[in-house]
């Protein structure tokens, strides 16, 4: 028999290529180079406001004009929603070709990647994936098992442990180097600590279940330890193009280079500038590093900025130079004009309050949205005196960073129990569930935990059918008994997801209605609204298993206060941290509380990493800005159990020449004026007293 020899595609001649985009008119020299460039290792860095999204966008219409076979190009994003906008605008300027990208999340495609290889690692293919709170609880359990739920006080509580777990693997570290470095007050528990870690990892793998870092780990394993898993892996993927690169982690580095590793052709782009996710295992190193993880790589920069005034980006370049580790580069717009950014002292946390407060009614009464102005800082904190101001002025607001729809403890019920009709084995979803049962305590769900797992090992189906049989030889009190009887019958129809996933979740409501009712008795009314979210959520699936992954990997965001009939009215003003503004920009922007000890944190002075990240946050918050920004902090602050005391900006923006920042200060207005006129930026700011009184 002859060798078969398999030839590779043929590469297209781009010289010869006939485009249908005009590329070099559509963007800017800067764009044009980073969308066009040829074969290999690229990093683009891409400042703020210089279109990022536009150059990835006409990267992926370009390898697609030139050849490029759409399967071919992945596109890594960090929500599922930026890849699918990115490949609809791509199609918009070219045609469907580009929808036929592989665009998503590195967890989601690390799960396509492990739904096919699973065995490989040692699970089913119909494994279940853990939210965050679904993975502490089986770390809660894992601690019970081994006995150490009576432990001291001072043992991390789950979610510590999960945090700790997770740091670890994220950034390939040992246990005793994490709590050298976050959690020096637990390193006498570090054996107890180990032990649970291990034990936890055993639990899901008898549970049949994985948690978000697991999906990258165990990828990583799959394509190290198996060649030839690798090679077809990669070889399926001609491109590969990485979003906001900065901020992966150690994992998700490493798994780029292993997608790449047979054509060698990678896009990265991120700017180091605002890489500010350390808490979450992003590491700055990792896009500094590029050119010495791959060799020969070019690095392009984007620079010129569509967003802000010149002004703006003078003041956040002057903040940059002093990072220690950085890409060197300085944004300018071709925006004439603009005010100079202002540095506001105000007395206090009140008067800083009031003057965010009247500006904002300024600048609302000469015609700028409310929701085109934002008020950001450091932490949640920081913006409690202006809400109180806001509320007594009737100012309506938004506040960034409420809980997820898949947070809300009722959703997460009814997950529970689809998660149980999907993998009968998934302990941590039959406790939620038994646990909501009425007269089922810890001690009964441990026994009935016990008696599931046994059962499971049966086979689908098995462990639902042996409760459905034999539930009274477990539980000896019959009306517990039957209450459990009614969550095995509103279950089994479940076992074949033969139903459309809508008609599932309303099955379920017809059994959990009532326990919902009786759980949250004290506000059900208002979480109601969120069961018909949920059915609404899973009409959009083809499948229950699919619908599982989406709530897993893709939460929805959740506010927690509905919105009054003035927020109905009006798009209301914007308050955020700074790490949730990230990627959002706005008119105006007030960043309030710059203060030295918030930021920089007096935690983060302890190393120049740190600190070079407090800078970074600054950067990005000033950078949020298209036309006016001002920086204000309290001279004076009361701090419990000291009194008063005296503050000093952030060091970030102390002592900068006037030509860069320009001083303010707040006095009183001694009249009680009808409005309160726009003051030229040089003068003092006039505030009328607190009710409007002199």
């Amino acid at each position: 028999m002859a060798r078969r020899f398999v030839l590779q595609p043929r590469e297209p001649d781009l010289a010869d290529a006939r485009l249908t985009l005009d590329y070099a008119a559509d963007l800017d020299p800067q764009q044009f180079a980073a969308a066009t460039a040829g074969d290999g290792a690229t990093l683009v860095v891409a400042g703020a406001g210089t279109g990022k999204t536009r150059t990835l966008v006409y990267r992926v219409a370009y390898l697609v004009e030139t050849g490029v076979p759409p399967e071919q190009i992945v596109l890594l994003t960090f929500t599922r929603r930026a890849a699918s906008q990115m490949l609809q605008r791509a199609a918009g300027l070219l045609d469907g070709r580009c929808e036929r990208v592989r665009g998503g999340t590195f967890h989601a495609f690390c799960l396509e990647t492990l739904r096919r290889y699973a065995e490989r690692v040692g699970y089913p293919s119909r494994f279940g994936v853990l939210d965050q709170a679904d993975a502490a609880d089986v770390v809660d359990l894992a601690r019970t098992r081994l006995g150490l739920d009576r432990l001291p006080k001072r043992f991390p509580k789950k979610r510590t442990l999960l945090a700790m777990f997770s740091t670890a693997t994220n950034r390939g570290l040992e246990i005793d180097e994490v709590l050298a470095e976050s959690y020096p007050q637990y390193a006498e528990h570090l054996d107890t600590i180990e032990r649970l870690r291990r034990a936890y990892a055993e639990a899901k793998r008898r549970t049949g279940v994985m948690d978000f870092d697991d999906l990258l780990a165990l990828t990583l394993d799959l394509l190290r330890e198996n060649p030839d898993v690798r090679r077809e892996v990669s070889t399926r993927i001609r491109h590969v193009l990485v979003d906001e690169y900065q901020d992966v982690n150690l994992l998700q580095a490493d798994l780029v280079e292993q997608f790449q590793s047979t054509h060698g052709n990678v896009l990265m782009v991120g700017d180091d500038a605002q890489s500010i996710y350390r808490f979450r295992g992003a590491d700055v190193g990792h896009i500094l590093d590029v050119p010495k993880r791959y060799n020969g790589a070019r690095v392009l920069k984007l620079e010129h900025n569509y967003r802000s005034t010149q002004p703006i980006l003078d003041l956040a370049n002057h903040v940059l130079e002093g990072a220690v580790e950085k890409y060197d580069k300085r944004l300018f717009t071709d925006r004439e004009g603009g005010d100079l950014p202002a540095l506001v002292a105000a007395p206090d946390d009140d008067m800083e309050a009031r003057f965010v407060a009247q500006v904002v009614l300024d600048k609302r009464e000469a015609g700028t949205a409310l929701n085109r102005m934002a008020v950001l800082f450091r932490s949640g904190w920081c913006s409690y005196a202006l809400e109180a101001e806001l509320n007594r002025r009737k100012i309506p607001f938004v506040k960034f960073g409420g809980l997820k729809l898949t947070e809300a403890a009722h959703v997460k019920d009814i997950v529970a129990h689809l998660r149980v009709a999907e993998n009968p084995a998934d302990a941590v979803a039959w406790n939620r569930a038994l646990r909501l049962v009425e007269g089922v305590g810890p001690t009964t769900a441990s026994r009935l935990l016990d008696w599931i797992s046994a059962a499971a090992e049966g086979g689908p189906g098995s462990a639902v059918h042996a409760l459905q049989t034999s539930v009274d030889e477990v539980v000896p009190s019959p009306a517990v008994a039957e209450s459990v009887g009614r969550l095995v019958a509103a279950l089994s129809p479940l076992r074949d997801d033969a139903l459309p996933p809508e008609q599932q979740v309303e099955q379920l409501l017809t059994y959990y209605r009532p326990v919902f009712e009786r759980v949250y008795a004290d506000d059900y009314l208002s979480r109601e609204a969120d069961l018909d979210a949920v059915v609404s959520l899973a009409a959009r699936h083809r499948s229950r298993t699919a619908l599982l992954e989406s709530l897993a990997l893709d939460p929805l965001d959740w506010t927690q206060e509905p919105a009054d009939a003035a927020l109905k009215d009006e798009p209301p003003l914007v308050l955020s941290t700074i790490h949730s503004a990230k990627g959002l920009e706005f008119d105006t922007v007030f960043l309030i509380h710059a203060l030295d000890g918030v930021l920089p944190s007096a935690y983060a002075l302890a190393s120049s990493d740190e600190e070079d990240e407090e800078r970074r946050l600054l950067y990005v918050a000033l950078t949020r800005a298209e036309t006016e920004l001002y920086c204000s902090y309290p001279l004076v602050q009361y701090r419990r159990g000291t009194g008063q005391f005296l503050t000093e900006p952030s060091r970030f923006l102390s002592g900068l020449p006037e030509s860069l920042i320009e001083p303010w200060s707040l006095v009183e207005e001694p009249t009680s004026p009808a409005s309160v006129p726009v003051l030229p930026a040089s003068a003092p700011r006039a505030l009328p007293g607190p009710d409007g009184a002199p």
